[in-house]
């Protein structure tokens, strides 16, 4: 049977309805989803051991002949074993399997088997359990190296494995997109010697080959696609602005910029003046001052007589810079208003009347902004906080809105306070010029951070009260919200959820201070409210998940607990420390863990060993890889399947070369030779295809 590509997968042997839907929340609808299905790792099976020799502890095959026919027993209801003895020239090897009843009729007396499993001793035997086994002579699993997939509810590695076997036997041809000279010049393998050995490798010197030549192709798709909106921005006509003078809006700042502050104001003032959209991302640790850049450009919005917006990722952090931008530009002459979803209708109605007439010069808001019924009149500038919050069609979204009022091009200040290592900021803002605020204002103390095991709980405590008797606050941040049945194969029990830990505190540990609860599924208002009593000193502690981490400012706060802090990742955590050490307080993170593994201690030291954010972040970009460096992926660009951003640099920087190479050649990508390139880049960006039009 021959398919294409587009086949869809319910056309392969063995793929029901209820399989295809399995398949289908791995991503894999149809046979080229499975050829790109990389496993994420491999199992050698090549090796051989004698049953005596073979080391114990670790994943191993030998081959051994069964002794005797299997023997069938029930310990108990829904728990049957059938165990069976075999043996090789070296020793006897005592099988055991659960509930695999099959076995009784597959392992015959007299017939030579590849077992694949553990090997343990028990007294003077060396025994396996539930191992993996094929017949000598009709291996498909054994004798080779194994891809281990990742996998979902229903599907098992074996079934994945096979389909992917089924896919390249059956599919006709795989299309090679990648122009000749580029696999030539770069010594790249062809696409069908690649697909097939990413899933079944003759020998991992080909598998490296195959996955370089893979991870190359991903970035290379990448590349063009950012190269094109590059080129569509240096086409395009910005909001024009006259010459700004800087020192007049330096002049009206509560405190003296820093040289890296200067330097930053410097370059947006230079975009703005340029004649082109700005498209610029301003990167800096917690508290290095980026809000001073975003005021500077809403400030030389309302000289110009233009519109701002600036989109915040929550209502307590848009809260926030309504404040701060109220405080720095009503001065000034600036109207500055805020749009929410906490806001009543009547006061909407107002606020989205202001905005359309020109009342607003500066509008901040959550994803509000970008509701059809909010118009602006001259809208001229858009700020996104904390970009890697927000999808890029969010922010073009709410860029479109100056077209809608007849305005030239928008432009975009995007603003991070997660330090990206500069290999990924290359990709994942591969659209934007990049700056980086790389100086902490003066007078700020580094937080002094500590990794605590369980067992010095109670010294943790007398420290919260000692603090607390200082008139310091406390925030304790928890990985859950409530208790549930099982969370992610960790148990319930030991993971600190956030309502039952808050209560506990309260009543038990904490009595005689005020402590509340903050976390994600409260009601907008409510959040608001129990920020704000922390805010103005009316709790001693806040009992919070993460929604605490990006940007709310309470001075007077000076301890910061992590509970079960192996469950975040580092990027995160020094996001949660940024927000204590914002007073005049020596200050201190305390990342609670019951962890004992080597390596994750190890992780979360490098966080009490550095305040750099661009340091913890190469370390996390190495530790978790580009994949999950953002959690939840939600920067809107497509997901890396086989690209290692924190290894290997060469083939990124040869992949971008080559797509300079390209663009330069064919900018529009309209030679006949190069459409299969523009078709693949646009299915790349498919998630965003608005960028294309």
């Amino acid at each position: 049977m021959k398919v294409s590509q587009h086949t869809v997968v319910t056309e392969l042997p063995g793929v029901g309805e209820a399989r295809r839907k399995k398949l289908e929340k791995l991503g894999i609808c149809i046979v080229g989803d499975l050829l790109r299905y990389y496993p994420r790792a491999y199992e050698d099976r090549t090796v051989i051991h004698p049953v005596q020799a073979a080391p114990l502890g670790e994943k191993v095959c030998v081959c051994a002949m069964v002794a005797e026919q299997p023997r069938h027993s029930y310990i108990r209801k829904g728990m049957e074993l059938v165990q069976v003895r075999a043996a090789d020239h070296t020793a006897a090897l005592y099988l055991t399997f659960f509930n695999q009843n099959y076995v009784r009729k597959a392992l015959q007396a007299g017939e030579e088997f590849i077992f694949c499993g553990i090997i343990e001793e028990q007294g003077r035997h060396r025994v396996m359990t539930n191992p993996v086994f094929e017949k000598v002579g009709k291996q498909s699993m054994t004798g080779c190296i194994i891809p281990i997939y990742h996998l979902a509810a229903g599907i098992s590695n074996h079934l994945l494995a096979s389909l992917s076997r089924q896919a390249l036997v059956c599919v006709c041809e795989v299309a090679d997109t990648l122009p000749h000279w580029v696999r030539r010049e770069y010594g790249l393998c062809q696409v069908e010697f690649a697909l097939q050995t990413i899933h079944f490798p003759e020998s991992f010197e080909a598998l490296e080959e195959a996955k370089r030549s893979l991870a190359f192709e991903e970035l290379f798709y990448l590349t063009v696609g950012l190269e094109h909106l590059k080129q569509r921005r240096r086409g395009a006509e910005g909001a024009p602005f006259s010459a700004i003078a800087m020192q007049e809006f330096i002049n009206l700042l509560p405190f003296v910029p820093t040289d890296a502050q200067r330097r930053v104001l410097e370059e947006v003032a230079g975009d703005l003046t340029k004649g082109e959209p700005m498209n610029r991302l301003v990167q800096g640790d917690v508290g290095c001052g980026k809000t001073v850049v975003a005021a500077f450009g809403a400030w030389a919005c309302i000289k110009e007589g233009y519109q701002a917006a600036m989109m915040a990722p929550t209502e307590v952090l848009a809260e926030q810079h309504y404040r701060t931008m109220s405080a720095l530009l009503e001065p000034a002459g600036g109207r500055v208003a805020l749009i929410t979803g906490a806001l009543s209708e009547k006061e909407k109605r107002r606020v989205k009347r202001e905005i359309a007439q020109g009342e607003a010069d500066l509008v901040i808001g959550t994803h509000a902004l970008i509701s059809q019924d909010v118009v602006f009149s001259r809208l001229a500038l858009v700020i996104a906080d904390e970009q890697h919050r927000f999808g890029v069609n969010q922010r073009s979204k709410l860029a479109a809105k100056s077209g809608e009022a007849g305005m030239p091009g928008t432009h975009v200040l995007v603003m991070s306070a997660t330090p990206i290592p500069r290999t990924l900021a290359l990709m994942v803002y591969g659209d934007l010029e990049v700056s980086v605020i790389d100086r902490l204002p003066p007078g700020r103390t580094p937080v002094a951070t500590y990794v605590v095991g369980e067992d010095k709980r109670q010294r943790m405590y007398g420290f919260v009260r000692k603090l607390v008797g200082e008139g310091r606050q406390v925030y304790i941040v928890c990985p859950a919200v409530e208790e549930q049945a099982d969370t992610g194969g960790v148990q319930a029990l030991e993971l600190k959820a956030g309502k039952a830990y808050a209560k506990r505190l309260a009543e038990e540990v904490f009595p005689q201070l005020r402590s509340g609860l903050l976390h994600g599924k409260m009601r907008p208002k409510e959040k608001d409210e129990m920020m704000g009593r922390f805010s103005r000193g009316e709790l001693d502690i806040l009992v919070c998940t993460t929604v605490i981490e990006v940007g709310v400012d309470v001075p007077n706060a000076a301890l910061m607990i992590v509970e079960n802090a192996e469950r975040f990742g580092l990027s995160q955590l020094h996001q949660l420390r940024g927000r204590v050490g914002r007073g005049a307080y020596q200050s201190y993170c305390v990342l609670m863990t019951g962890a004992r593994n080597p390596d994750t201690l190890a992780r979360l030291k490098i966080l009490a060993s550095t305040t750099d954010g661009f340091q913890i972040s190469e370390e996390d970009l190495k530790l978790r890889g580009p994949g999950d460096f953002f959690g939840s992926r939600q920067h809107g660009l497509p997901q890396l399947r086989l690209a290692d951003l924190s290894g290997d640099m060469r083939t990124l920087s040869q992949a971008q070369q080559a797509a300079r190479q390209l663009m330069k050649r064919d900018p529009c990508l309209q030679a006949p030779e190069n459409l299969p390139v523009l078709e693949r880049v646009r299915k790349l960006f498919s998630e965003t295809p608005d960028i294309f039009n």
